[in-house]
């Protein structure tokens, strides 16, 4: 489990506002940044997340790094959609800065960058960033989605081949589909081997068409199409369901079965009539020497006893 310090930027520019991501660009990002924060911390419960956008007038730091969930969900709740473009130079600047006030010094930096919208800064500028944050021992993750126009694209590869590193630093590159896109990321090499969201390290199968970038497994490889690691609650209610549906399966057979006659069951006799009828069979009815029946002979003894006790001694 790899200790990390992770810095989430979300691009919160007018482009977020499009609605060829389901539900919603921004929405999209909300859904992701929550999945990551998870995924990260239950990896490693000392890892820490922070969270910043990137649109608007500038950069801003919305959460310091925190393991607190509520803490990155009133970020997000927060932040407001505005503003023409990006800035991604300065957002990774600015999210390096805050890497580097983390309290855990043995933590891993790592940013992962949302771009949804057009890149103004160029291409040479963005090499130099790169290979900077390379030299910090940065890992930078991109999730290109939404604006992916040839300039934008070589731009962000670029940036992906400068920065590359032995830790990581993936390029996503998602095309609109009817996948979700925090779907399409835990199929990503970005958080392979976090929480078992990252099965796609293992080499398994792709879960379905969940995007051109997506490498790895996903949702199909666990029992439920859920991961329980991300959702206990709801692993657990389909497990729950599933078991009373076998459940419910067996008693419709049982019932069936018995009223077609398959399953009579044999009576099985008393513990005390059986010995009673199995004594009964083996005695004799006559006794062989005097003819008389086997249980007279008892009873008169029995009398003759009674009678001699009555005696009265009379003399």
């Amino acid at each position: 489990m790899v200790l990390e310090a992770t810095m989430i930027v979300v691009d919160n520019s007018e482009s977020s506002r499009n609605g060829d991501y389901v539900p919603s660009r921004w929405d999209a990002q909300t859904d992701s940044a929550n999945l990551i924060f998870h995924s990260k911390t239950q990896s490693n419960p000392e890892s820490s997340v922070g969270l910043m956008s990137m649109g608007s007038s500038g950069p801003e730091v919305l959460t310091t790094l925190t393991t607190n969930p509520g803490a990155i969900l009133d970020g997000l709740h927060r932040t407001k959609v505005r503003g023409d473009t990006c800035h991604f130079y300065t957002g990774i600047m600015i999210a390096s800065l805050a890497l580097k006030h983390r309290q855990n010094k043995s933590q891993r930096q790592r940013i992962i960058v949302f771009v949804c919208s057009p890149i103004k800064d160029g291409e040479a500028q963005l090499v130099k960033l790169a290979k900077r944050m390379k030299k910090n021992g940065t890992s930078v993750d991109v999730v290109a989605f939404g604006d992916l126009s040839d300039e934008n694209v070589s731009k962000l590869q670029a940036f992906n081949e400068a920065v590359k590193g032995g830790d990581g630093s993936h390029l996503e590159i998602i095309p609109p589909s009817s996948n979700l896109l925090s779907d399409t990321i835990v199929a990503s090499p970005i958080l392979a081997g976090e929480g078992g969201a990252g099965a796609a390290a293992a080499g398994q199968g792709a879960n379905g068409d969940a995007g051109a970038g997506g490498g790895g497994a996903g949702g199909d490889n666990y029992e439920f199409g859920v991961d329980p690691n991300l959702d206990p609650e709801l692993a657990l209610v389909l497990r729950m369901s599933m078991e009373e549906e076998r459940a419910r399966q067996a008693r419709e057979q049982t019932a069936r079965d018995e009223a077609e006659g398959k399953t009579n069951l044999e009576s099985v006799p008393e513990e005390g009539k059986e010995s009673e009828q199995a004594s009964s069979e083996t005695q004799p009815l006559l006794d062989g020497q005097s003819g008389e029946a086997s249980g007279s002979k008892e009873d008169k003894k029995d009398g003759d006893g009674d009678a001699g006790g009555d005696k009265m001694d009379t003399a």
